[in-house]
């Protein structure tokens, strides 16, 4: 169960960064399948397709999707970003009262800080 969980996530993330350079099929099938949780057999009768089809356009769309992981490297990019921007809001607000209440130090925490609202973990 906990790696079929992994499987969605890891596919969802991809897909968020990838989907534009994918088919309009594959993207409607990983769309169909991970993100309206439909079965190979619901998706299959959308196409008018058999299952074997579907479960072959939605491997190799993710195959395709690692693929572009592996050369770009951009949701490895985006998670260690994030990562150090939450280490730097952590840091700042580690410091003194005294020095966090500087007008613009504490602006630049309130941006840091909506700059991690606006982007969700993926």
């Amino acid at each position: 169960m906990d790696s079929m969980l992994n499987k969605v996530l890891r596919v969802g993330q991809l897909y968020d960064f990838y989907n534009a350079l994918l088919t309009e099929k594959q993207r409607d099938c990983l769309n169909m399948h991970y993100l309206q949780d439909l079965s190979l057999a619901e998706i299959a009768a959308e196409f008018n397709v058999s299952r074997q089809a579907v479960h072959d356009i939605l491997r190799r769309a993710e195959q395709t999707l690692e693929e572009y992981e592996q050369k770009l490297g951009l949701a490895a990019r985006y998670r260690q970003e994030r990562k150090l921007l939450v280490e730097v809001v952590d840091s700042l607000q580690q410091l003194p009262y005294s020095v966090k209440k500087i007008p613009e130090l504490n602006q630049a925490i309130i941006m840091l800080n909506s700059l991690l609202e606006d982007t969700r973990e993926v």
